[in-house]
């Protein structure tokens, strides 16, 4: 090979790698280019999130302002009055209940849970009321034959009434359920209205918020609460106060039915005084009501 080939050779390499060279800068500077770019999309949509989050952390307290006022509300007026609000504006119904539904979620265990597991555990031919059904989740979940009841019916099975005063008929169910429904300054009545509608030896199933139960901040003291409901012509069968979040308590409609009167005069004795103290916790943003036994004279 002569001395002239060679450089030619030579010289054609180089341009070879020139040519490589510059291929590769221009592949890195989109390479480049495109990080860039999404880094920017990346700066753009991290600085659109935080007004996102903002507005939805608006809208989350906005529907929790609501929540708590008519959860005030519905424990401060009588059952009658509670379903004359919500026929006022039922659109109020629905977001009582999403504000629930809300607060519930960050509960270990549901209350509700236990009772349908409860019911599930006895004769699927147990009749039962719910009183104070929300959504009907225990209708759904049982065999049983279950009328569910509430101060508004978004569902043609829900009964919309005042609790105090239901179109049950006398003596007709097997188990009452009160699960975090004991709301309103008459609830007593729901009671009354309760062991009118079971049967002899009858169950009455109350879940109540342990916050509710609470002496030393105003709260409902459990034995006496006991106390009064066996006033109305139940028996307290068991107790269950392992969880931390709410109690659960089972009575039984005693064998010998107490006279009307008697009920009566354990209602208008004042066997209860709702103290109603405003104060929001932090466990479903229940209002703490005083719970205190009988007067004295």
């Amino acid at each position: 090979m002569t001395e002239e080939q060679r450089q030619s050779r030579k010289r054609k390499r180089g341009r070879r790698n020139k040519q490589k060279k510059a291929a590769s800068s221009a592949e890195g500077g989109a390479t480049t280019k495109s990080l860039r770019t999404s880094a920017s999309d990346s700066a753009s949509s991290n600085k659109s999130n935080p007004k996102s989050s903002f507005l939805d952390k608006m809208k989350a307290r906005l529907s929790g302002g609501y929540f708590r006022m008519i959860n005030e509300k519905l424990y401060t007026c009588t059952g009658d009055e509670a379903l004359d609000y919500f026929k006022e504006d039922p659109a109020l119904f629905n977001v009582y209940h999403a504000g629930y539904q809300e607060q519930m979620s960050h509960w270990p265990e549901q209350p509700n849970d236990i009772i349908i597991k409860w019911i599930k555990d006895h004769s699927p031919s147990l009749v039962v009321a719910d009183f104070g059904c929300g959504d009907s989740r225990l209708a759904r979940s049982v065999k049983n034959k279950v009328f569910s009841i509430d101060l508004v019916s978004n569902d043609p099975s829900v009964i919309a009434c005042d609790m105090s005063n239901t179109p049950l008929e006398t003596s007709s169910i097997d188990v009452a359920v009160f699960c975090l429904s004991l709301m309103g300054i008459n609830f007593p009545n729901f009671l009354k209205e309760a062991h009118r509608v079971l049967k002899s030896h009858g169950w009455l199933l109350i879940a109540e918020v342990k916050s509710r139960f609470d002496p030393s901040t105003g709260g409902a003291d459990p034995n006496k609460f006991v106390k009064a409901i066996c006033e109305l012509g139940f028996s307290c069968q068991t107790k269950d106060f392992s969880n931390k979040m709410f109690l659960l308590f089972y009575f039984k409609k005693k064998e010998k039915l107490d006279s009307r009167k008697q009920i009566d005069g354990a209602l208008s004795g004042g066997w209860i005084t709702m103290n109603p103290v405003l104060e929001f916790g932090n466990i479903c943003g229940h209002i703490s009501i005083g719970w205190v036994g009988r007067r004295s004279n």
